[in-house]
């Protein structure tokens, strides 16, 4: 008996090691689990911001492609001189002339010009046409009219808007398809220049007398 007891405590001991290493080897795996970092989040992805419109409308076909009667060319320009270089727009340019308003136009900041075509002086009786033309005074009224001291986008387009001339400006619509005044059709809108943002229309406008 002495013989077997002497002989256990070895056989003990190794199972008590045993156990301790496979204690130990268990708690080493679980602490390296826990020092593995997690994988970084994807980015969230954001929207690009969408592109600014362009020019929209019929008449904008007749615009120059290159140049500086172009879009382009016109964005490089203050408004009365990119209106030089339009060929939609001859009539308007030599009344703003007349008007002795081309300084004016081109220094004001941030503006909108309702820009009449040359049809649309063309629909204006010739004598009347031609003593507005010769009548400087109401020649600047009437031009001024055209202007808004805002810088409106199409977005912002329709409703009362106030102009140089004192008189409000009434336009409705949405998207594409805007009237000013209830008569005044725009062609050609949203186009840009170093100073002002031009929508050509239809019809002379005419401010109350």
């Amino acid at each position: 008996m002495r013989i077997s007891l002497h002989r256990s405590r070895p056989f003990a001991a190794l199972v008590t090691a045993g156990a301790l290493a496979l204690a130990l080897g268990a708690c080493s795996s679980s602490g390296s689990g826990s020092d593995t970092a997690a994988p970084a989040p994807a980015p969230t992805a954001t929207a690009a911001p969408a592109a600014a419109e362009g020019p929209f409308g019929a008449a904008c076909a007749a615009v120059p492609a290159d140049g500086a009667g172009s879009f382009a060319g016109m964005a490089a320009d203050p408004v009365a001189t990119a209106a030089s270089h339009n060929p939609l727009l001859s009539t308007l340019v030599a009344a703003v002339k007349q008007a002795g308003l081309v300084d004016t136009l081109n220094s004001a900041q941030d503006v909108t010009v309702f820009a009449p075509t040359d049809d649309a002086f063309a629909k204006i009786p010739k004598a009347d046409l031609d003593a507005l033309l010769a009548d400087k005074a109401k020649l600047t009224k009437v031009l001024t009219y055209h202007v808004s001291p805002d810088r409106l986008a199409p977005a912002a387009l329709a409703g009362t808007h106030p102009s140089l001339e004192g008189g409000d400006l009434n336009v409705s619509g949405a998207g594409r398809d805007f009237t000013v005044n209830g008569g005044a059709k725009v062609l050609c809108g949203n186009v840009r220049t170093a100073n002002a943002t031009v929508y050509i229309v239809d019809t002379v406008l005419m401010p109350a007398s």
